[in-house]
Parts: C-alpha cells; structure tokens; sequence
C-alpha cells in the first residue's frame, strides 16, 4: 500500500473541495437573492435587502487568449488578511460573482482552466464602490 505523502494529501483534498463547490453550484439552482454566488445564509432576508455599509460583491467574467468565454473556469478569491480562499466554478456564460466580501479587507483574484491562468488581480480596501467589476483574461502558464 502507497503512504500519502502530503503533497498527494493536498491535491486530494484541494479536489474534494473544488467537486463540493461544483456539486453545490449545480444542485442550488436559482437562490434566494439572484444567481451567481449570493448563496450566503439570509440571502433573501428582508433585513439584508437593505444593503449592509460594510460589504461589497466582486463579479466579472473570464475569457480564454482568443476572446470565448470560459465555461467551468475556477475562480478563486483571497482574503489577504485570513489567507481564506472561495472558489467559484463559472457556468457556460463564464460569468463569476462573489457576495458578502468585507469593505476592509484586500482581495486577490485569479482563474485557472485548461492549463491556462489569469494574473493574480487585487481589489482594495481603497476600493469604494459596492459592486466591482473584474474581468480576468486566461493565457498559458509561465
């Protein structure tokens, strides 16, 4: 019998993960709030309607090198403060949205599909606005 060493721990477990959240997605259908990642609890509640001062989304789209967009791309977004990474897994639309992301935290996001990455982009804490758009362009590995 093979041991685990923890390199072959970490990519069972990153797998497990990225299935979990592509299971989730598929099995949501239409949440409470919207489509897109506004799945978190008391989406729908009227107390939440009203927008909360302390949090922002971040959506965008990902595109391969030749301008398609790419349908089950990982999208994955850092807390730099927590080191806390969500994954999305876009749908044939290539469209990603991340909701209830704290105001006073940077984040950095990136996309990976097919052998292909986006540049690591960063969203600031000087970044005021309550919806930021970034779009995230694929190209082969360095």
């Amino acid at each position: 019998m093979k041991s685990l060493t923890p390199l072959r721990v970490l990519a069972v477990g990153l797998t497990l993960g990225l299935f979990t959240v592509a299971v989730a997605q598929q099995q949501g259908g239409q949440q409470p709030g919207g489509s897109y990642g506004n799945w978190l609890p008391g989406s729908g509640n009227k107390k939440q309607d009203k927008e909360d001062a302390n949090t922002r989304a971040v959506q965008g789209s990902v595109k391969t090198p030749d301008e398609n967009v790419a349908e089950g791309a990982v999208v994955q977004i850092k807390n730099t403060k927590t080191m806390q990474v969500r994954s999305f897994i876009t749908k044939a639309d290539g469209i990603f949205t991340f909701a209830g992301l704290s105001t006073g935290v940077d984040y950095e996001l990136k996309a990976t599909f097919k052998g292909l990455e986006s540049a690591v982009r960063t969203v600031s804490t000087f970044d005021d606005r309550k919806r930021v758009i970034v779009n995230l362009k694929l190209e082969p590995k360095k």
